[in-house]
């Protein structure tokens, strides 16, 4: 099988933490290559994602590299076997990897928490609301461009709308985000009105993050927290103006986690979050 030639981030994960469990064993290259029965350089390559790997030598590898975490071993052995083409991959070449990469990653979650400072999280926008977002991006776009965007946003939806069990998801918005005007009043104010029929379904809270809060920690970066099977499979998404990163190291997931927490613990309470997106629909 030839090698990725971009390889997905959830195909990345999986090397990384291989390579994780290779280094804290002590083993070289050379060593796990061995035991395996295949050239050392191919231990680099399955380490970046470049060539799968099998289930079989997923367990190989944890077995004599003495991981004792069967839950992250079985989650591991569960992404190497992952053969399914899902809906996302219909859209490779018409929109960036991070694209896809994100809807990869919700569909992998079993709980999701956001934060958005400036515009709606996408899984809670409007298809007009996700139009309007896209025509102010920093670069042109051609209306196709923005159609094919907007139209993929709705579907990444699905995840939250169309699953027998969805995960839980928890958005923290800032109250400049409610007020700000994409697409006019009108698409405002439905896109308002979408996120309070959003908020009343079960396994989602929307939480405001008022101006009277006088601050909060942080630099007002969006940014997703998935929570992965297993704890040592989170992963937080951020964007920027380069396009999305991604971030799986556990000192600086601890480091989003207690950020998220502490802006949790700023906002509204869901009913008084209501409250505040409704009055400012009034205002509409």
């Amino acid at each position: 099988m030839p090698p990725r030639s971009t390889p997905t981030v959830r195909q990345q994960r999986l090397g990384a933490e291989l390579r994780r469990m290779r280094e804290a064993a002590g083993v070289s290259t050379h060593e796990a290559a061995a035991l395996l029965g295949v050239d050392r350089t191919r231990i680099p390559n399955m380490e970046s994602g470049r060539f799968g790997i099998s289930a079989d030598r997923v367990r190989t590898l944890a077995v004599n590299y003495g991981c004792a975490d069967r839950d992250l071993t079985t989650a591991l052995v569960n992404m190497a076997q992952e053969r399914s083409t899902h809906w996302w991959e219909s859209y490779r070449g018409k929109l960036p990897p991070s694209f896809l990469d994100i809807a990869e990653l919700e569909h992998h979650a079993t709980a999701m928490r956001v934060f958005v400072m400036v515009h709606m999280p996408g899984l809670l926008q409007t298809a007009e609301y996700a139009r309007a977002v896209f025509e102010k991006s920093l670069v042109f776009l051609p209306a196709r461009e923005v159609e094919i965007r907007a139209t993929y946003r709705m579907r990444r939806q699905e995840v939250l709308t169309l699953r027998e069990h969805p995960p839980r998801y928890l958005a923290i918005v800032h109250e400049a985000a409610l007020r700000m005007q994409f697409g006019g009043r009108k698409v405002a104010r439905d896109q308002l009105t979408h996120l309070l029929e959003m908020s009343e379904r079960s396994g989602i809270t929307i939480l405001a993050l008022p101006f009277a809060a006088g601050g909060f920690a942080g630099a007002g970066q969006p940014m997703l927290y998935a929570n992965g099977t297993v704890a040592g499979l989170d992963t937080v998404q951020l964007d920027s103006f380069h396009g999305s990163v991604f971030v799986d190291a556990e000192t600086q997931l601890r480091s989003y986690r207690r950020l998220l927490d502490t802006m949790e613990d700023a906002c509204l309470s869901p009913t008084e979050s209501r409250d505040l997106i409704l009055s400012i629909r009034k205002e509409l």
